[in-house]
């Protein structure tokens, strides 16, 4: 009875786990509202593809970047810098995107103004390190035009989501914060959202890709792709995507050059 019970669980292991996709998701936003807007898309994938889609969602973007360069997830919703990282680390391929570009942005209370003076004078909050267009985009940007380095000139702090970025910014925590125009556009918090002013908007860069680890089998890879290009409108929706469309590696070469050009100004 105890070799049949033991043989049970090692079938039972054996098909559960043997198509696990572990797909992870960059905490932009808290682990909560995280899970909230992504179950209905392991959900629907899980039931289109017959694959197991395991989400994983971490306390902090750090976290989720040790975690991505060092393969743990199948699949990953990643921002641009995070991607190119990892495609060169871990050969992650990028096949889908919001049609959308991404645009970072930074936001004051509204009696602050923008000026390089000011600047120079301002505690800022960003999510992390390497949120791609919060955080570095809006530190390049801010140096090429009015010449503030926020890194050797001002304060600074890292507070993990960027909806810890905006609660911060109202609360006077912080005078100004980077972020990303969806995730303040989805600020639930109607009571900080209103006494926040979007300061400054970057450049557009091609969004956030959903990228592969070359492990996933190319079956597996094609299904998840068809499947994630029929997403539902509603589910796009709630995750504030206009249009899932497919693209290849090249589209993040831009990345990679300003990746050098940040690099060399170091």
């Amino acid at each position: 009875m105890k070799m049949l019970s033991l043989l049970f669980i090692n079938l039972f292991t054996f098909s559960v786990f043997a198509a696990d996709i572990v797909f992870g998701v960059v905490p932009q936003q808290s682990p909560s509202i995280l899970i909230e807007k992504w179950m209905p898309v392991v959900n629907y994938l899980s039931k289109e593809t017959g694959l197991h889609i395991i989400l994983n969602v971490e306390k902090s973007i750090p976290e989720f970047e040790k975690k991505l360069n060092n393969g743990v997830y199948d699949m990953a919703y990643m921002n641009p810098y995070h991607y190119v990282i990892a495609s060169k680390k871990q050969g992650y391929k990028a096949f889908i995107r919001d049609s959308k570009m991404i645009v970072g942005i930074l936001v004051s209370c509204k009696n602050i103004k923008m000026n390089s003076v000011n600047l120079r004078k301002m505690k800022y909050l960003f999510p992390a390190p390497f949120a791609f267009a919060a955080t570095i985009l809006t530190k390049y940007e801010i140096n090429e035009k009015y010449g503030v380095d926020i890194d050797k000139n001002c304060s600074l702090t890292y507070v993990n989501s960027h909806d810890s970025v905006y609660k911060g910014v109202a609360r006077g925590v912080g005078d100004i914060g980077g972020g990303i125009e969806r995730t303040f556009n989805n600020l639930e918090d109607k009571k900080t959202k209103e006494k926040l002013q979007i300061i400054y908007r970057t450049a557009p860069y091609p969004s956030h890709p959903i990228a592969f680890h070359p492990r996933v089998d190319k079956k597996q890879t094609e299904l998840l792709k068809a499947a994630i290009l029929s997403m539902p409108v509603n589910i796009l929706n709630d995750l504030s995507m206009k249009k899932l469309i497919e693209i290849d590696d090249s589209q993040y070469n831009v990345i990679r050059k300003l990746a050098k050009n940040l690099d060399s100004k170091e």
